[in-house]
C-alpha cells in the first residue's frame, strides 16, 4: 500500500527568536490559510497528504522532545503512526528508522517522503506530482523517485537536478545527475536549458528499497534499525530504539542513499511538481506567506511610515511594531526577545543564536 512520512524535526533556529529549542516553526501558526486564519506548516503538510492518501497511512516523523505538541497539533494522526526520534542524527538515520517501522506493519508499502518546511500551492498539483511518482514507482519497483520542482528563478539556495533519458511515463525522466547548489552564473544556465529542475528533497520509493541501501551503504545504521523493529511495538521497543539510535552515524540520506543510486542508470527518476513551492528556511521565505502592508510584509500588529523591504513580524497581539523610514530590515517581537537585522544578513541568524547562547546560555535559545 500506499504510505507518507512529514519529515517534521527540525531544531527552531532559522527562524529565531520566533522558532525556538521547545517550539520549532513547523509547530507555529505562520502559514495564513483561505479563511484568513494562521496555520502551522506541519498542519498543511498533513492536510496536503490527505489529498492522495486516507489519515492512518499518514506518519510523521520528529524529536521525541516534540511529540506531545505535534500530538496536539494534529488530531488525526494515529497515535501509532509518530515516529519519535530521541536525538537527531541526520535524515538518513530519520528516513530509515520511519521507513523500518512502515515496513514492520507494511513489508510492502511504498513510502513518500515529505518535509513540514514546505508551502505548495496549488495543492491539486502537488497531489498529481506525488500520484505519478507512486506510479512510476508501480512501474519501476527499485526506483527511488525524486520530485523535481519546475524552476521559475535563477535561484543559489537550492540544489537542481538533471532530467535525463525518458521514461515513457508522462512526467517522469530518469535522473541524470544532482548538482549542489550553484552560482548565479550556473543557476541562470540551468534555468535557460529547461533540462533542470529544483530538488524539493520529496522522494517516493518502497520501505524495503530504502533498508536495502542502508545495508549496502551504511550497514552501522541498517543493523542498528534491525535491532529495533526486532522487538514488538511498544515499552520494550522504545528502550531498544534510545539505546540504538544515538550511536548510528550522522549522514544525509542523500549521501546515504541518493548518490550512491544515481551511479547505476535509470535507478532514480524525477517526476515534474509544477506548483508554486516554497522551502520555508529562512526570514525572507517566510515573507513570501505574508500578509503585503505596502512595500513590508507584516505579520501581526504593525504600521509603518516611508518604509519598503521589511518583513515584520510580532506574535504579542497588544504590542505595537512601528517602523520610519527602514528600508530592507527584518524587524522579530517576541515575549523575550526583540531581534532587527538587514534581510541580505537574514541567513546569519543562526550565528546570532550561536552568540546569544555564548553570552546568556540557553535563555533565549
Amino acid at each position: 500500500m500506499r504510505h507518507a512520512v512529514v519529515m517534521a524535526g527540525g531544531s527552531g533556529t532559522r527562524l529565531w527568536p520566533l522558532s525556538r529549542g521547545g517550539r520549532p516553526k513547523q509547530l507555529i501558526d505562520v502559514v495564513a490559510g483561505p479563511d484568513g486564519g494562521a496555520h502551522s506548516l506541519l498542519a498543511e503538510a498533513f492536510a496536503r497528504l490527505e489529498t492522495v492518501l486516507p489519515a492512518d497511512r499518514i506518519w510523521v516523523c520528529t524529536a521525541a522532545r516534540y511529540g506531545e505538541q505535534v500530538r496536539a497539533a494534529l488530531p488525526r494522526l494515529r497515535a501509532d503512526r509518530l515516529v519519535l526520534e530521541p536525538v537527531a542524527r541526520d535524515t538518513a538515520n530519520a528516513v530509515g528508522l520511519a521507513a523500518a517501522l512502515v515496513a514492520d506493519v507494511d513489508p510492502d508499502a511504498e513510502l513518500a517522503v515529505v518535509s513540514a518546511d514546505h508551502v505548495i500551492r496549488p495543492v491539486e498539483r502537488f497531489a498529481a506530482a506525488l500520484t505519478t511518482a507512486y506510479d512510476a514507482l508501480a512501474e519501476r519497483p527499485r526506483s527511488l523517485v525524486t520530485l523535481g520542482v519546475r524552476p521559475t528563478t535563477p535561484a543559489t539556495g537550492f540544489g537542481y537536478v538533471r532530467r535525463g533519458a525518458p521514461t515513457g511515463l508522462p512526467g517522469v525522466a530518469e535522473a541524470a545527475s544532482f548538482r549542489e547548489k550553484p552560482d548565479r552564473a550556473t543557476a541562470e544556465a540551468y534555468l535557460a536549458s529547461g533540462q533542470y529542475l529544483w530538488n524539493s528533497g520529496m522522494f517516493v520509493w518502497r520501505a524495503a528499497t530504502v533498508l536495502h541501501a542502508l545495508a549496502d551503504h551504511l550497514p552501522a545504521s541498517a543493523e542498528g534499525l534491525a535491532r529495533v523493529v526486532a522487538v514488538p511495538a511498544g515499552p520494550q521497543r522504545d528502550a531498544v530504539l534510545a539505546e540504538v539510535f544515538p550511536t548510528l552515524p550522522r549522514i544525509s540520506v542523500d549521501h546515504a542513499v541518493l548518490e550512491p543510486a544515481a551511479t547505476e542508470p535509470g535507478r532514480v527518476l524525477v517526476a515534474d511538481l509544477d506548483a508554486d513551492w516554497l522551502d520555508v528556511g529562512s526570514w525572507p521565505a517566510l515573507a513570501q506567506t505574508l500578509e503585503r502592508v505596502g512595500e513590508d510584509a507584516v505579520a501581526g500588529l504593525a504600521v509603518t511610515l516611508d518604509s519598503a523591504g521589511n518583513i515584520v513580524f510580532s506574535d504579542d497581539p497588544d504590542h505595537l511594531v512601528a517602523l520610519v523610514g527602514l528600508r530592507d530590515s527584518v524587524v522579530v517581537h517576541t515575549a523575550d526577545v526583540t531581534m532587527v537585522c538587514p534581510v541580505a544578513d537574514a541567513e546569519r541568524v543562526k550565528q546570532l543564536l550561536a552568540a546569544v547562547e555564548e553570552r546568556h546560555g540557553s535563555r533565549f535559545s
